[in-house]
């Protein structure tokens, strides 16, 4: 199974993770923002990471990716089964997904995307978002954390989704560890330490070596 994308997106850290925590073997083809590949392009027609291949069967979103993944390997599912868990679960996810990422991008985008791709970020717009806008998404992953995991007594993907988010947030100086959030805090220090999480950020680490 073939996975096209950049990791230092979160959303194609988000599928990676989640295969490493599954035990899946899923091969990460890399793909730069614009990327003219046939092959992305048929699993992903807007170009929008990832992209995905199984075989014969494409599809991109990372939601839809990891729900394929889910029904194919069901056991050891990461989707809990009590329904308000599955609410919980789903709710961060979208969470990760359509608020905190498009406001943390604009950080990362302008501090570490622009600089990558040869263009001067704005940031007057990431200090901004950071100083403005981040805070509210802090604050609330804060009230949300009442022990190891976001949802239930185990592992779920909503862990795997914010955790991506904020592995970004980390690599452009905007990681809530001021002392303001400290659980918060502390449950990301907790979940990039896991080995899925730590192979995939030693790899971020190298491509922003390499391009410094």
């Amino acid at each position: 199974m073939i996975v096209y994308g950049a990791s230092l997106s979160p959303f194609v850290r988000k599928v990676m993770v989640y295969g490493e925590e599954r035990g899946l073997d899923l091969e990460l083809k890399m793909i730069g923002i614009g990327s003219p590949d046939p092959d992305f392009a048929e699993a992903s027609p807007f170009r929008k990471m990832p992209g995905f291949r199984d075989g014969d069967f494409t599809i991109s979103d990372s939601t839809a990716i990891i729900a394929y993944l889910e029904a194919k390997y069901p056991e050891g599912r990461l989707m809990p089964a009590d329904p308000r868990h599955v609410a919980r679960v789903t709710w961060f996810e979208e969470f990760a997904d359509t608020i905190a990422m498009p406001i943390g991008g604009k950080v990362f985008f302008n501090r570490v995307v622009a600089p990558l791709i040869g263009r001067e970020g704005d940031l007057a717009t990431a200090d901004t978002a950071l100083a403005t806008e981040m805070p509210a998404v802090y604050a609330y992953l804060e009230t949300q954390i009442d022990g190891e995991f976001l949802v239930g007594d185990t592992l779920t993907v909503a862990d795997i989704s914010v955790a991506s988010v904020l592995a970004n947030m980390n690599l452009c100086d905007g990681a809530p560890c001021d002392g303001t959030y400290p659980k918060l805090c502390a449950w990301a220090k907790t979940m990039h330490a896991r080995p899925s999480f730590a192979k995939w950020r030693g790899v971020d680490h190298k491509i922003l070596q390499r391009a410094a």
